[in-house]
């Protein structure tokens, strides 16, 4: 379980290797979350490992990810006796390319975050609208405000599962480089080059309608990461 401060280390989110980068605090995990757009989602099928970029958005302590109705790890997920499919969910952004003297101590300075659980069916017209438009504004905040929602037959076509955010970590690693003490005086180069997502202009669909502006929603978004 998890406290209002933090999560609670398991064996499972406590790394084995630099651990003093590792965090468990909330706010830092729902940053790191709210700012990405792709996560990997692990589990097991018929005894193999299987690993599937997808979409997520949180609402709170809960990760929806999007899928279809024939996707493999939602036919999993309800053929279980208990309903559940255990997962492996990450999410990484890389900030920077650390460039060492030698090649052993190259590295890159990124955040991410861990989600072990139990990953459910989202179950209902309601509860699958709800989460549907969590997956449309984690792409862009209130965009379900500038676009049409779901309708019955897509509803019906989309699948989405929960995981709780219960058994998660964080990792981060910043900062420049870290040489062995006899390689300083090396003639190599050797810093860190900053990695950074960039956004640009907004090009209308060519069918877009006379007259039609950019809305609020996406001017404002793009001024906030300008």
């Amino acid at each position: 379980m998890s406290s209002s401060a933090g999560y609670t280390p398991t064996d499972r989110t406590v790394p084995t290797r630099a651990r003093e980068r590792a965090s468990y605090d909330k706010e830092l995990v729902h940053a790191i979350l709210d700012e990405g757009y792709l996560c990997h989602l692990g589990f097991v099928r018929d005894g193999a490992p299987v690993v599937l970029p997808t979409l997520y958005g949180r609402v709170g302590e809960t990760l929806y990810v999007h899928g279809s109705t024939g996707s493999r790890p939602l036919r999993a997920a309800g053929q279980a006796e208990d309903p559940g499919l255990p997962v492996c969910l990450t999410v990484t952004h890389v900030d920077g390319l650390v460039l060492a003297r030698s090649g052993f101590h190259h590295s890159i300075n990124y955040r991410s975050v861990v989600v072990h659980g139990t990953a459910r069916p989202v179950i209902g017209d309601d509860a699958r609208r709800e989460a549907v438009d969590a997956l449309v504004n984690h792409v862009l905040p209130d965009r379900t405000e500038g676009a049409r929602g779901a309708n019955a037959k897509e509803l019906a076509a989309t699948a989405v599962l929960a995981i709780d955010l219960n058994e998660v970590s964080a990792k981060v690693r910043s900062g420049g480089v870290n040489d062995e003490p006899e390689d300083y005086e090396l003639p190599y180069w050797a810093g860190v080059i900053p990695v950074r997502t960039a956004y640009g202009t907004p090009q209308p669909d060519d069918r877009l309608a006379p007259g039609t502006e950019v809305p609020a929603h996406i001017t404002d978004f793009l001024a906030t990461r300008s």
